[in-house]
């Protein structure tokens, strides 16, 4: 099956590179006649390459050629015509029309004929007959596309392209044909492109391939000979699956719609993807990075001076509350000011501070505290002691 291509590359380069490989081309179309697109779909006008033949030649031969009862033209014959045909490129519309057409088909029936079975052409019968004795050609393109179909009934489609492992130009075996519609006297040229058997490498994708020539070959010369007009097993030995290197990789799903044409379409989808992972996670490591290294910013509490009064007064009322970290029971044992040392210095001086007794450190299982100077609730009696009145000196507290 061969269902869509790609021939991203003007005509100019198409034919340059062509005669660098030994083949002579007398005639070729102009860049405007074909356009370049990634995405080759049934119906439009690709580049083909054949032997060239007087038009007299193939009109007087066509009717024999459908009637299977006579004889092929005789090989003397054609190689009267070979001595003054030529090669040349051509532009023609993907999707054969025989000859013998009326009337324009509609899209449907194009669609049964863009590609044509290597094995309906064994027998010297069918619409091919007339096409596979003297209208041979390839089709010049980059690669081709093939759909994996994945889930329930195949209603998944996964597009993937093949080319040639040097990326060079591909060549793929057809039939051509020309056609003028009834009330017509406007020549058709179109082609179909022959399938084969898939190879054992690409099996999984598609049991089918498209017949893939290389140029210079065996194959390639007997396919292209003018002189071959009769169907011989030589020729139908020619169409055989690939042997040459071949790449195949998963596309952009993109090239699924025909109209769509873009140069990704023929770039791996991975590589793509691939690009993007590393830029994201890098990025996401530069952050991940920028979160270790600056450390979080620390908020310093503001020490309670000694010379604010009116704040200390606040926070032992109750109606301011202190900075995060202060102990109210000892503020002098905070930061100060130089401003402040002297004074500070002179408060906190053995002569002008009393010495305070030590006070035991209550456990964190003690909820209730209690008041150095006046017990708030009367303590509850213990089996073999007194309960305090709650009057106790302060001396007798802390001495506890």
């Amino acid at each position: 099956m061969c269902g869509r291509y790609a021939l991203g590359v003007r005509m100019n380069f198409v034919r340059r590179r062509m005669q660098e490989q030994g083949m002579p081309i007398d005639e070729a179309p102009d860049d405007s006649e074909i356009r370049e697109t990634y995405n080759f779909a049934p119906g439009n006008i690709g580049a083909v390459y054949r032997a060239d033949y007087p038009e007299t030649y193939h009109d007087n031969n066509e009717q024999e050629a459908t009637d299977t009862t006579k004889e092929s033209p005789a090989v003397e014959s054609a190689e009267d015509v070979a001595s003054t045909s030529h090669y040349k490129l051509q532009a023609m519309k993907w999707g054969l029309v025989p000859f013998w057409t009326k009337r324009q088909p509609d899209y449907g029936s194009l669609m049964r004929t863009i590609n044509c079975r290597d094995d309906s052409l064994i027998e010297d019968r069918g619409m091919w007959t007339s096409m596979k004795r003297k209208k041979r050609c390839v089709v010049v393109c980059q690669g081709y596309y093939e759909w994996l179909k994945r889930g329930p009934g195949g209603k998944e489609r996964i597009p993937h392209y093949t080319r040639r492992k040097d990326s060079d130009l591909m060549f793929l075996a057809g039939l051509w044909d020309c056609v003028s519609y009834e009330g017509s006297e406007e020549k058709l040229y179109t082609f179909t492109v022959i399938t084969t058997s898939a190879r054992s490498s690409l099996s999984w994708l598609h049991d089918r391939m498209p017949v893939i020539l290389e140029p210079n070959s065996e194959a390639w010369n007997a396919w292209l000979d003018p002189k071959r007009t009769t169907w011989s097993k030589e020729l139908q030995a020619a169409l055989k699956p690939y042997e040459g290197d071949l790449d195949c990789y998963q596309v952009s799903k993109e090239v699924g719609k025909v109209g769509n044409n873009s140069p990704d379409f023929i770039v791996p989808v991975d590589s793509k993807e691939n690009k993007s992972n590393i830029a994201n996670f890098f990025g996401n490591a530069k952050t991940k990075m920028t979160e270790k290294t600056e450390p979080e910013p620390k908020v310093k509490s503001e020490p309670i001076k000694s010379t604010d009064e009116d704040t200390v007064a606040k926070i032992e009322a109750g109606t301011s509350q202190p900075a995060s970290g202060v102990k109210r029971e000892h503020p002098d044992s905070q930061e100060v000011t130089e401003e402040d040392a002297k004074k500070q210095k002179t408060l906190s001086s053995p002569e002008s501070s009393p010495k305070k007794p030590s006070a035991q450190i209550p456990t964190p299982k003690q909820k209730q505290t209690r008041s150095a100077t006046h017990n708030q609730k009367t303590p509850k009696k213990v089996a073999g002691k007194k309960a305090s009145d709650g009057t106790q000196r302060i001396t007798n507290f802390f001495s506890k």
